[in-house]
Formats: structure tokens, C-alpha cells, sequence
């Protein structure tokens, strides 16, 4: 091997996740932390709780919270997929994350006061289940046992956004291109020949907002990762022809 070669290490493709929670990070593991927070408890437990919220119905491109209102409590994700973001005074905004089922969103709020950080909107029907700031103190004095599921969540929460922060901070641009489009092949990605088909539909705007820059700048990158034959993409996939060559991107880009 000629010292200008690099050896990639071998990268293994994980089973395809269901419904899984996606933001910017350097691996798929732990990116579904948190959603089964509430499996500690028994299930007449878990049955009590949900019975103490309000049950709501959104439909896509409805808001579930909005940045600068005031905190409410928590959103339980029954059903469906909420997309999470900061909107910045220009208007630009970066995704923070996909919150699938099983995940709490908007808080929390024990005591109430305070304003959401960042807003949450429904990106196809969803079902949510409001526990308001007064429920949730019920339900921690009458079962301990919650507070240590909420902290647990918390904590999910915690390395989440600490991954996507360490990326956006020490990755350059491409390499959280590169990074993410590894990481969508492998929640979504089926093998055809040498091929990882990305079964998920992505628009270069949603792509744009997780890994932090513009559509213009995806679009452009992603026709010259076409050009290179490294992707190839269609009306309905994406297609990561040389999956090594975005791995080589992220190991060695600067």
C-alpha cells in the first residue's frame, strides 16, 4: 500500500431502525435514546398517565409549540413524526431534530414560566399527549418513579444535543453532508449490489437545515457528488454508490 493511500476502517451496516429519531450526529447509535422512557413503569403506570393529558390531533405542517410562547408542560409522541427548530432573527432555521413515538418534546416544565427555545411542527399527522406543568408535579408526587423516567429522558436529550453541537462545531460543512448521508443509509438504506438505496424521501431543504447551511449549497454538493459517481439520485432515492468515498470524506476533510 503506497503511503498515499488511507485505509478506511471497515464500516458495518446496522439493521435498518424503524421510526427512528434523527439528528446531526457522528453514528445512528443512540439516536432512539429516550423513546421508551416510560418503560420503567408498570403499564397501568404508563395508562395513568396518558389518562391525566389531553389527547391532540395535528395534521401535517401544524404547530405542536412555537419558539417564544410560553411553556406548557410536555408533548408525549403517540403517533407520527414532529420535526424540532430554532429559527434564527434572519429567519434562517436549523432542524434540531425528528422526534418519533415514544419521545417527550417541549419541556419540561414543572413550574411553568419560561418560553420555548425553538418551535415544533407536525411533519405528517400526529398524535400528541399533553401533560401541562400541574399534571406533571401530580404525577411525580404520586409516582417516584416518573421523575426518575423523565430524568432518563432528559439525559437522551442531553447527548443529543451535546452530538449535534460537537459536529456543528468541529465538522466541517461536507463533512456533515458526508456524515449524515452515511447515517441515512443506514437507518433507511437497503443494499442493492454494491449500492445502499436510501428509502426515505429528503428534500435538500430538510437536508440543508440538519447539517447547518444552505439548499444552494446542497443542491451544488450533491450534483457533484453525482458527477463523481459517489450518489446517485432519483425522482424517489438516493442511491450511496461509493459509500467508502463519504466515509473517506468524513475521516479525512478539513
Amino acid at each position: 500500500m503506497s503511503s498515499a493511500t488511507i485505509a478506511l476502517p471497515e464500516r458495518r451496516r446496522p439493521a435498518p431502525l424503524i421510526a427512528s429519531a434523527l439528528f446531526l450526529s457522528e453514528t445512528i447509535e443512540g439516536l432512539d435514546d429516550g423513546a421508551s422512557f416510560l418503560d420503567r413503569l408498570a403499564p397501568a403506570e404508563t395508562v395513568r398517565i396518558r389518562e391525566a393529558g389531553r389527547s391532540i390531533s395535528l395534521r401535517a405542517g401544524e404547530s405542536v409549540f412555537t419558539q417564544g410562547d410560553a411553556h406548557e408542560g410536555i408533548f408525549l409522541i403517540e403517533t407520527g413524526r414532529v420535526r424540532v427548530f430554532y429559527s434564527g432573527p434572519s429567519g434562517r432555521q436549523v432542524t434540531l431534530a425528528y422526534w418519533t413515538p415514544g419521545h417527550f418534546i417541549g419541556g419540561p416544565s414543572i413550574y411553568g414560566g419560561g418560553c420555548h427555545q425553538w418551535s415544533g411542527v407536525a411533519i405528517e399527522p400526529v398524535k400528541v399527549t399533553v401533560l401541562s406543568s400541574a399534571t406533571l408535579r401530580s404525577l411525580i408526587r404520586q409516582m417516584p418513579n416518573f421523575a426518575l423516567c423523565l430524568i432518563e429522558a432528559l439525559e437522551a436529550k442531553g447527548r443529543c444535543y451535546t452530538a449535534m453541537a460537537q459536529m456543528l462545531g468541529t465538522r466541517s460543512v461536507i463533512e456533515r453532508l458526508a456524515q449524515l448521508l452515511l447515517n441515512l443509509g443506514d437507518l433507511y438504506g437497503t443494499t442493492e449490489n454494491s449500492a445502499v438505496v436510501i428509502r426515505r424521501r429528503i428534500t435538500h431543504d430538510e437536508i440543508a437545515a440538519l447539517v447547518g447551511s444552505t439548499r444552494q449549497w446542497v443542491t451544488m454538493m450533491l450534483k457533484r457528488f453525482q458527477r463523481e459517481g459517489v450518489i446517485a439520485i432519483d425522482s424517489h432515492h438516493i442511491r450511496l454508490v461509493r459509500p467508502g468515498r463519504l466515509q473517506e470524506i468524513v475521516l479525512t476533510e478539513g
